[in-house]
């Protein structure tokens, strides 16, 4: 659509389409570069912040740019990034914290965690994850960086969806909205539109047909529907990274929008079991954010359905989904406010998790073979009695047998922390056709756009966002008009 045939309804320098940590940052870049901002978020005030707003809130300690693109090649795993985004990623990511600060936003060594992946080349950059007063989650980083922007006198508009980009010549011009009222709002963007809108997560169809999963259950925000990718795509994108995800055990609660992440960290006793009743994996294997080693290399896991099996004394030993004073992450616990019970009984009595009296009994309720679980079992407590896991290494400490009755089950869907893949992007967070060529006025940054091919560590995905949320601000401020 060219320019003179469009009546604008509202104009602004810079659009940001998406309110959580990337949209945040690019906000306050641009404004703090002399550009007038306008930010939309299709949520209200209670759910918006996209992912970042229910996630762990850190960013990695990034001390040293040359071994962190180091880092970053070895994650890429045969995916290679384009160099000139590798440098931009390891020089603006060693700028987080001081950024941070710079804002005025004090910040603290949150998890002096090491690194997720040591056996690849870099890893040594990895000295631990940064949060807001030194804490993980909680929405601490949103809280922050939203009061960033509105101090600064930026317009937020709230319920007011991005629909379509406004386009002339190959320009991106501009937004098409939707006001609160259901009105169409054409909105100017005289210097560029940065598509902050997250990853696709929620959206059961591009999940399908992208990641391959068939039941998707969100960990985060059920905003993150693939606005932004779908905006981009009609506007020309190219894509990247699209089969690319985080996933986690979990299992799906009835009347809740988002599923919880299952964790046993007092007790070994369980197993996951295929769809058949037979183990399939070392459940204790060393999962990194959405990758783990397997038969010597680095595969997505987990991918398929299971059911998750345990026995009383797991039950006992306290809550599988960890409760806010320890994990303060996720939808269901930060928006939803739900808190598990101590000791499981709750979710039990709810029939959100199964119990029976025999293995027997327990067979029946998950449609598979008793004798086929009872084998299972079976032979899972005479590894735990060797103390060796023939089938598939379960490192020795970690087999506890499943002997005491009653026993319990919950049949999980992976539990789909994030996206990565959408418009493919270069080191200017500018967006790319199919050629390679830049279509002008687009930018893209945070979970539409991550910059992660294959594996990541943890406090990559924020530090990601705030990098190259900082890195379009910029640019979009800088660029003239296209009028």
């Amino acid at each position: 659509m060219a320019d003179w045939g469009v009546a604008w309804d509202v104009e602004a320098d810079v659009v940001v389409v998406g309110f959580g940590g990337a949209g945040c940052a690019a906000a306050v870049a641009a404004h703090d570069a002399g550009a007038r901002v306008l930010v939309l978020d299709k949520e209200s005030g209670g759910r918006a912040g996209g992912s970042t707003r229910v996630s762990g809130a850190v960013w990695f300690d990034n001390r040293d740019p040359e071994r962190a693109a180091v880092y970053l090649h070895s994650l890429s795993a045969g995916r290679p990034i384009p160099e000139p985004v590798v440098r931009v990623w390891a020089q603006e990511t060693a700028r987080n914290s001081e950024w941070m600060e710079s804002l005025g936003i004090p910040v603290g060594l949150a998890v002096p965690a090491p690194p997720e992946f040591p056996d690849l080349d870099g890893s040594d950059v990895m000295c631990g994850w940064i949060g807001v007063e030194g804490r993980m989650g909680d929405g601490l980083l949103w809280a922050a960086l939203s009061e960033a922007v509105r101090d600064r006198g930026i317009e937020v508009r709230l319920q007011t969806p991005a629909r379509e980009l406004i386009t002339g010549d190959g320009t991106v011009l501009g937004v098409l909205a939707t006001a609160p009222d259901g009105t169409a709002l054409r909105i100017r963007a005289e210097r560029g539109v940065v598509l902050a809108t997250g990853g696709f997560e929620a959206n059961p169809e591009m999940v399908r047909d992208h990641l391959r999963l068939t039941d998707p259950v969100v960990w985060g925000t059920p905003a993150a529907t693939g606005d932004g990718l779908r905006m981009a795509v009609k506007a020309g994108a190219d894509l990247w990274h699209m089969s690319n995800m985080m996933t986690l055990p979990g299992l799906r609660a009835p009347g809740y929008e988002a599923g919880f992440y299952t964790a046993f960290p007092n007790t070994n006793s369980f197993v996951y079991l295929g769809l058949d009743g037979r183990r399939y994996c070392n459940e204790r294997v060393a999962l990194g954010h959405g990758h783990a080693r397997i038969n010597g290399s680095y595969q997505l896991f987990p991918t398929t359905p299971m059911h998750i099996v345990f026995d009383e004394s797991a039950r006992r030993a306290g809550p599988i989904v960890p409760g806010r004073e320890r994990l303060a992450v996720g939808w269901a616990s930060l928006i939803e406010g739900y808190d598990w019970s101590a000791d499981n009984s709750a979710e039990i009595g709810k029939g959100w998790i199964h119990r029976a009296d025999t293995l027997a009994e327990l067979a029946a309720i998950l449609h598979v073979d008793a004798d086929v679980l009872s084998q299972t079992v079976d032979r899972y407590n005479a590894a735990c009695a060797a103390g060796q896991d023939d089938q598939f290494g379960r490192p020795a400490k970690t087999l506890a047998p499943l002997s005491e009755p009653p026993y319990y089950a919950f049949t999980a869907a992976p539990i789909l922390a994030w996206s990565n893949g959408g418009p493919r992007r270069n080191e200017n967070a500018e967006v790319l056709d199919p050629f390679g060529a830049v279509i002008p006025g687009l930018y893209a940054a945070g979970n539409v756009s991550s910059t992660y091919s294959w594996c990541k560590d943890g406090g990559f995905h924020i530090a990601d966002a705030l990098a190259f949320g900082r890195v379009a601000g910029r640019h979009a401020a800088e660029r003239g008009g296209s009028a």
